[in-house]
């Protein structure tokens, strides 16, 4: 990638950089010491700058921190790493800005309603699952005792109800007009 002009670089600076520490300690709770933190953190600024000169990113610190979830994820799934623990089980409260304002305030409206389409738009069990992990907060072992279904099972439908969320938002951000 070619060296941004100082308009990109006052923006990320602005926008995107104050969120690393956070993102790293965020990264190293949530995924462990196998993770390579560096290497998930650079990629998912690349991610973000690209979004940007795409003109597809409206809240750059939640793109940042799902881009590094699902770079995180990927990660290990290329290197087949065996966890007992569920790697969506991550405490996400802390990607979250405690002081907002108006524009922050419908931004995070914004984006609700969009998840809410998102998970609305599940099949039935994965939409349970997720609703239950999201809107309840119920771990994996809560979940898979209120349906009766082991919690590989949860594990597995929250991967999946992620990964559909993340590609519905993704195909809203790219065609907000209209659907693809």
């Amino acid at each position: 990638m070619c060296p941004a002009d100082p308009e990109t670089e006052r923006w990320f600076a602005t926008h995107v950089l104050p969120h690393e520490a956070g993102l790293r300690a965020w990264l190293a709770r949530g995924f462990g010491p196998r993770l390579a933190v560096d290497d998930v953190v650079q990629e998912a600024f690349l991610r973000v700058l690209r979004a940007r000169a795409a003109g597809a990113l409206q809240a750059p610190k939640a793109f940042l921190f799902a881009s590094a979830r699902n770079l995180a994820v990927d990660q290990f799934r290329r290197h087949a790493v065996s966890r007992t623990d569920s790697l969506v089980e991550s405490d996400l409260s802390d990607v979250l800005d405690d002081r907002e304002g108006i524009p922050e305030s419908i931004a995070r409206g914004q984006e609700v309603a969009l998840l809410t389409a998102a998970v609305q738009s599940l099949p039935d069990r994965c939409r349970q699952v997720m609703t239950l992990r999201l809107a309840y907060g119920l771990t994996q072992r809560e979940i898979g005792a209120r349906l009766g279904i082991s919690d590989r099972t949860v594990a597995a439908q929250l991967a999946i109800g992620t990964r559909k969320c993340t590609e519905h938002v993704l195909r809203r951000l790219a065609h907000p007009g209209g659907h693809p």
